[in-house]
C-alpha cells in the first residue's frame, strides 16, 4: 500500500515537472541580453521556489512524517511564496490612501470559492494576529494545510483581470505567465501533509533570512559518495523515527491521564451517593423496627385483652395472617410514602430553581432599574447642557449683532474721517494758492484775477469795520499775518489728523469700543465749527459789495481758515 501511494506521489511530480518543462521550452525564444530586471527578479523568484518545493517533496518523501512550523525547508518556502505575491504590489495613492495589502487580495477568493470562507473567518477571529501581513501569513498556513493552495491561486489567476489589476502593477509576477509555473508547483505540494499551531506563532514580525546553502550544492559532489552522508541520513531517520514514537507515546499517556481522571471523578461521585443512600436505608430499618416493636406490643396488649374478658384466645393462624396484612399495608405505605419523598424532593428541586430564577430577574430588574437612572441622568445632563449651548448661542448671536453694529459705525466713522481728508487737501491746496498769490513776484492784477477764479463761492465775512479800514490802510501787514495763521492753523490741523490716525490704530488693537468714543468729540467739534461758520456766512452776506471788493483777500483767507477748522 505504501509503494502504492509513493509511486502516485511520484507520478504527480514528474507530471508537474514535465509542466514546468514544456513552459520553459516555450520561452526560449526570449534573449537573455536584453532582459528587464523585473524580468530577472521574476525569474529568480520562479527558480528558488522550484529548489525549495523539490526540496520540500524529497525531504518529505525521504522521511515519510508530517512536517511542522519547524522545519527549514518549509519556513523558506512560506518565505518565497510571500515574495511572489507580493511581487509587483501596487503602492498606496498619496498620503491619505488606502493601503493595498495581500490580506485584502486573499479575503476576495471566498466569493468564487465558497471553500474559503472557514479560513478567512476563523482567521479573523485569531486574537494573537493583528496586521494584515500576519492575517495573509496565516491564510497561507492554513490554505496549505487544506492542500487547496494552488486552487484558492488558480481561482485568482483566473480572474486576474478583475481582481488582481487593481492591486497589481502589469509587470508584476502574479500578472505574467510565469504565474503558471508557481500554481503547478504548488500543485506537487499537494502530497505533503503539514501541521502548523497558527496561535502560538508570531506572524506579524518580519520572517527570517533564507539560507541558500541548503539549495545550491557543489557540482564537484555526488550524493552518496562518502560514507558520512550515509550515517548522517541513518542518523537522522533514527533520531525522527524515536521522536515519533516518543510523541505518539506522550499521547497515549495524555489520553489514559484523562480517562483515568474521568472515572475517579465519576467514581467519587458515585461513592457519595452510595453513601447517602446507605445512611437512608438505615434511618429506614431503624424506623421499621421501632414501627414493627410497637405493632408487637399493641398485639399483646390486644391479646391479654381478650383473655381476660373470658374469649377464647386468638389462633396463631389468624395472628399469621394479621401481622402478614399489616406487613402487605406497610409495604404499601412504605411505598406511599417513597412516592411522596420523590414528589417532595422534585417539588424542591423545581422550588429551588424557581428561586434561583427569580433572584436572575430581580437581579436583571435592579440592573435595568440601574440603566434607567443612569440614563435619565444622562439624559438631564444633555438637556442642562444643551440649555448652556442655547444660552451661548444667543449670547454670541448678541455679540454679532453688537460687532455689526460696531462695524457699520466704524464705516461710517471711516467715511468722515475721508471726508475730512479731502477738506483738509482742498485746505492746503487753497494755501498753497494764496502763498503764490502773496509772493512779491506775482502782480497785483493776476492775483486779484486768480482770487476771483478760486474762491467764486467762498464766503465773505468781517469781524467788524475797523478791521476792514485798517485792512485797507495796511494791506501787506495784514497778509503776513493773516498767512501765518493760516500756516499754523493748518500745521495744527495736520497734527491733529496725525493725532487722530495714531489713536485709531491703536483702538482697533487693543478695543473696538474707545474708537467710537475718540471718535464721538471730533464729530462734535465738527457739527460745532461748522455752525459757526454758517452764522459767519450769514452775518457776511448783509455786508455791501465794496467791502468784499476791496477786502477779497481777507475773506480768502478767512474761508481758508474755515476749512482749516472744518
Amino acid at each position: 500500500m505504501k509503494s502504492t501511494i509513493i509511486t502516485n506521489e511520484y507520478e504527480d511530480i514528474y507530471t508537474c515537472i514535465h509542466i514546468l518543462c514544456r513552459f520553459e521550452l516555450e520561452q526560449e525564444h526570449v534573449v537573455f541580453a536584453a532582459r528587464d530586471p523585473v524580468i530577472i527578479e521574476r525569474s529568480n523568484l520562479v527558480n528558488i521556489s522550484k529548489l525549495i518545493v523539490k526540496e520540500l517533496i524529497e525531504t518529505s518523501l525521504k522521511y515519510g512524517r508530517m512536517l511542522d512550523s519547524d522545519h527549514m525547508p518549509l519556513q523558506h518556502f512560506f518565505i518565497v511564496l510571500e515574495h511572489v505575491l507580493r511581487h509587483g504590489l501596487r503602492p498606496k495613492k498619496g498620503l491619505l490612501g488606502p493601503k493595498k495589502e495581500l490580506w485584502d487580495i486573499l479575503q476576495l477568493v471566498e466569493k468564487y470559492c465558497p471553500e474559503a470562507q472557514d479560513i478567512t473567518s476563523s482567521i479573523r477571529d485569531l486574537p494573537t494576529v493583528r496586521t494584515a501581513m500576519g492575517r495573509a501569513r496565516a491564510w497561507l498556513r492554513m490554505a496549505l494545510m487544506q492542500k487547496k493552495l494552488a486552487d484558492y491561486l488558480k481561482v485568482l489567476i483566473d480572474h486576474k483581470e478583475d481582481i488582481l489589476s487593481e492591486y497589481f502593477e502589469p509587470d508584476a509576477l502574479m500578472m505574467s505567465e510565469e504565474a503558471i509555473v508557481i500554481m503547478g508547483l504548488l500543485v506537487g505540494l499537494n502530497v505533503i501533509d503539514c501541521n502548523f499551531c497558527v496561535k502560538e506563532e508570531d506572524l506579524d514580525c518580519q520572517q527570517g533570512v533564507i539560507d541558500f546553502s541548503l539549495y545550491l550544492r557543489n557540482s564537484n559532489h555526488i550524493p552518496g559518495e562518502s560514507p558520512d552522508d550515509e550515517l548522517e541520513n541513518d542518523n537522522m531517520t533514527t533520531v525522527l523515527d524515536q521522536k515519533n514514537y516518543i510523541e505518539e507515546l506522550n499521547r497515549h499517556l495524555n489520553a489514559t491521564v484523562t480517562n483515568l481522571q474521568a472515572k475517579v471523578e465519576s467514581l467519587t461521585t458515585t461513592n457519595a451517593l452510595m453513601k447517602e443512600d446507605l445512611s437512608i436505608a438505615k434511618n429506614n430499618i431503624l424506623s421499621l423496627h421501632e414501627e414493627n416493636r410497637q405493632l408487637k406490643k399493641e398485639l399483646g396488649i390486644e391479646i391479654k385483652d381478650t383473655n381476660e374478658n373470658g374469649k377464647p384466645p386468638i389462633k396463631i393462624t389468624e395472628t399469621t395472617t394479621e401481622i402478614e396484612e399489616l406487613r402487605s399495608r406497610l409495604e404499601a405505605e412504605k411505598k406511599m410514602r417513597q412516592d411522596v419523598e420523590k414528589e417532595l424532593e422534585l417539588q424542591m428541586s423545581m422550588k429551588s430553581e424557581m428561586e434561583v430564577a427569580m433572584k436572575l430577574l430581580e437581579k436583571d430588574i435592579h440592573e435595568k432599574q440601574d440603566t434607567i437612572i443612569s440614563l435619565r441622568r444622562q439624559l438631564d445632563e444633555i438637556k442642562l447642557i444643551n440649555l448652556e449651548m442655547y444660552k451661548k448661542l444667543q449670547e454670541c448671536e448678541h455679540e454679532l449683532t453688537q460687532k455689526g453694529e460696531m462695524v457699520s459705525r466704524l464705516h461710517a466713522k471711516t467715511n468722515q474721517i475721508g471726508k475730512i481728508l479731502n477738506n483738509l487737501e482742498k485746505c492746503n491746496h487753497m494755501k498753497k494758492e494764496v502763498e503764490n498769490i502773496r509772493s512779491p513776484t506775482t502782480p497785483s492784477s493776476v492775483s486779484k484775477s486768480i482770487l476771483n477764479k478760486t474762491s467764486p463761492t467762498s464766503p465773505r465775512c468781517y469781524t467788524s469795520a475797523d478791521n476792514a479800514v485798517d485792512y485797507q490802510q495796511h494791506p501787506q501787514s495784514n497778509n503776513q499775518q493773516q498767512s501765518a495763521n493760516n500756516l499754523q492753523k493748518s500745521t495744527n490741523n495736520q497734527q491733529q489728523i496725525s493725532s487722530i490716525n495714531h489713536n485709531h490704530q491703536q483702538s482697533n488693537n487693543v478695543q473696538q469700543k474707545s474708537v467710537v468714543k475718540q471718535l464721538d468729540s471730533p464729530n462734535n467739534n465738527k457739527q460745532t465749527r461748522v455752525d459757526a461758520t454758517q452764522q459767519n456766512g450769514a452775518k457776511c452776506k448783509a455786508k455791501p459789495d465794496k467791502r468784499e471788493q476791496s477786502n477779497g483777500e481777507v475773506s480768502m483767507g478767512e474761508s481758508g481758515e474755515e476749512r482749516s477748522t472744518a
